[in-house]
C-alpha cells in the first residue's frame, strides 16, 4: 500500500465563507497536481485549517496514521501563527513548508484588494515560517510556483527522505556473528541507534542460518542456478560452489522474511558450519533492497537499506518527462586502494566479494576464487566493471554520545586500464574537490572505510535525512 503525505492549507475565519471555499478549492487542486509527480507517496488533501483545534486534530491524526509519512503545509492566506503552536509541538512526522501560491503571475490589469487578501502566501508563509523557527523545528522549506519542475523535484526528494525516515523506524537488522575483531569504526551503541534511528539491531548465531541452509533442497538450488545461467556469464566450471551460494540466497531470504529483516551483517571470522562466505548471495540480496554491512558493520547495513529506500522515492513530475523512478545506483562500498598518479588520483572501490549489482556497467560474470582469509572454500561471486557518473559516498559513525554522517561528493569514472586478475567487481571514482583535500577532510571527520555510494542521491538529500534524524551531517566537496 502506498504511503501518504497530508497536505494542509492554512487560513483563518476572518475572510468569510466564500473566501474559505476558494482556499479549499485551490488547495485541493495543488495537492492533486503534486500527487502526480511524487513517487514516494500519495499527496492526501487534508483540508483548510483555520483554528488551533483543527490543527491539533490534524497533528494527532498524522501521528497515529501508520500510512502517513509526513505533512506539507501551505498558507494560502494569512494564517495567524499562534494557532499553530499546539499542533506543531504535537506533530511527530516530518514536515515540509511549501511557500507557493495558486497563481503564477499577477493579473496586473485587474488586481484589487480582494485578490490581495486571498493570495497572500508571501505574507502568511512568513508568519508560519517564524513560528517554525521560534519552535526550533527542523522542517524543510521549498519555495516557488508549485507547477515548476524544480519545485516538484524538491518536494519529491523531500518525500523520498520522509519515506526513508519512516522506513528507518521500522527497520530490523540481523547480525550473524559479531564485528570483526579489533576493528573500531564498525562498533557502535545499538541502544542509542534504536533511540535515534529506530533500528532494531539483534544478533543471531551463525548456526541458526546453517540450520536454514540445511533445509534448502538440491532441487531448489538447481532452479536458482538456472536463473543465474540466464542472467550472468559463467566463467567457472565449479557449479558446486555456485550452488552453495544459491542455497545461501534461498536460506537468507526465508530467514529474513520470517523475521521481517531488512538489513544484515556477517563476517569471515564467524562462519562456523558454513562452507563459504556469502558472496554472490549477498550481491543478489542487495539487489532486492536488503542492506548489507561487511565484518559486522551494522551501521552501514542500516544506512544502505535506508538510502536504497530513499532512492526509490526520487521521482519527477510526469509533465517533465520523469518516470517517477530513481535513476542511478545505491549500495555498500569500501575505499579499498588508490591510484595516486599526480593530478589524476582515483579511489578503487570494491570489497572481498560483496559489491552491489546496482553498480554493474558490464554483464556480471560468475567466478570462483580463493578468498585468502577465513579458512573456508573458494566462494562464488559476480564480477563486473562499474558505472560512471556523479555521486556521493556516505559514512555513518558513532562518535561516542552522538552519531555523525559524512557525505563526500564524488565522480565515478571509467577504470583507466583493464584489471584481468582482480577477482571482484569494482568501481572507480575521484573525490571532490580534489583527492588531497577531500580525503584529508574525510579522515579528520572520522569517516569510515565502509560507505554507501549512490548516484541516485545527493549530498543535499543526505542533509535532509540528517535533519530528520537530528544528527550532524558533514558535506565534503
Amino acid at each position: 500500500m502506498k504511503k501518504t503525505i497530508y497536505f494542509v492549507a492554512g487560513s483563518q475565519g476572518l475572510y468569510g465563507k466564500e473566501t474559505l471555499e476558494r482556499v479549499d478549492k485551490d488547495s485541493a487542486e495543488i495537492a492533486s497536481f503534486l500527487s502526480g509527480g511524487i513517487a514516494a507517496a500519495e499527496i492526501k488533501y487534508y483540508g483548510v485549517a483555520t483554528d488551533s483545534g483543527q490543527i491539533l486534530k490534524m497533528a494527532r491524526e498524522a501521528n497515529f496514521d501508520g500510512d502517513c509519512i509526513g505533512v506539507i503545509v501551505w498558507c494560502h492566506t494569512f494564517s495567524p501563527a499562534k494557532m499553530w503552536i499546539k499542533g506543531l509541538k504535537t506533530l511527530q512526522k516530518p514536515m515540509l513548508h511549501l511557500h507557493t501560491q495558486y497563481n503564477e503571475k499577477l493579473p496586473y490589469d485587474t488586481i484589487d484588494m480582494d485578490f490581495m487578501n486571498l493570495n497572500q502566501a508571501a505574507h502568511g508563509d512568513r508568519e508560519f515560517g517564524f513560528i517554525c523557527a521560534r519552535l526550533g523545528l527542523n522542517n524543510a522549506v521549498v519555495t516557488g510556483y508549485y507547477r515548476h519542475k524544480r519545485v516538484v523535484g524538491e518536494i519529491a526528494r523531500w518525500a523520498g527522505a520522509a519515506a526513508a525516515y519512516d522506513y528507518s523506524f521500522n527497520l530490523k537488522v540481523a547480525r550473524f556473528g559479531d564485528n570483526m575483531r579489533e576493528v573500531a569504526v564498525t562498533e557502535g551503541n545499538k541502544v542509542s541507534a534504536q533511540i535515534q534511528f529506530g533500528w532494531e539491531v539483534n544478533t543471531y548465531g551463525t548456526g541458526a542460518l546453517v540450520e536454514e541452509i540445511a533445509k534448502v533442497t538440491d532441487n531448489d538450488a538447481e532452479c536458482l542456478l538456472k536463473e543465474y545461467s540466464r542472467l550472468y556469464t559463467f566463467k567457472t566450471g565449479d557449479t558446486a560452489a555456485v550452488a552453495e551460494q544459491a542455497k545461501y540466497e534461498i536460506a537468507m531470504k526465508r530467514f529474513f522474511a520470517e523475521r521481517g529483516v531488512g538489513a544484515f551483517t556477517n563476517t569471515f571470522e564467524d562462519l562456523y558450519g558454513m562452507k563459504q562466505l556469502p558472496g554472490l548471495a549477498t550481491q543478489r540480496l542487495m539487489a532486492e533492497g536488503i542492506g548489507f554491512g561487511a565484518e559486522g558493520d551494522w551501521k552501514t547495513a542500516c544506512l544502505g537499506a535506508v538510502m536504497m529506500k530513499m532512492a526509490e522515492g526520487v521521482g519527477r513530475c510526469a509533465e517533465s518527462g520523469g518516470t517517477g523512478k530513481a535513476a542511478g545506483a545505491t549500495g555498500f562500498m569500501e575505499d579499498y586502494t588508490y591510484d595516486l598518479t599526480e593530478g589524476g588520483e582515483l579511489v578503487l572501490g570494491a570489497h572481498m566479494l560483496e559489491v552491489p549489482l546496482a553498480f554493474a556497467a558490464t554483464k556480471p560474470a560468475v567466478e570462483v576464487h580463493p578468498l585468502g582469509i577465513g579458512g573456508k572454500e573458494p566462494p562464488a561471486r559476480l564480477v563486473f566493471d562499474g558505472v560512471c557518473g556523479k555521486g556521493i559516498a556516505v559514512s555513518l559513525v558513532d562518535m561516542g554520545g552522538r552519531f555523525k554522517l559524512s557525505a563526500a561528493n564524488i565522480e565515478l569514472v571509467p577504470q583507466p586500464k583493464a584489471m584481468p586478475r582482480l577477482p571482484v567487481a569494482r568501481v572507480m571514482w575521484k573525490i571532490l574537490p580534489d583527492h588531497a583535500s577531500g580525503v584529508s577532510r574525510w579522515i579528520r571527520e572520522g569517516g569510515a572505510h565502509h560507505t554507501v555510494v549512490s548516484t541516485a542521491l545527493s549530498a543535499a538529500d543526505m542533509k535532509t535525512l540528517a535533519d530528520l534524524w537530528k544528527i550532524d551531517c558533514i558535506v565534503i566537496g
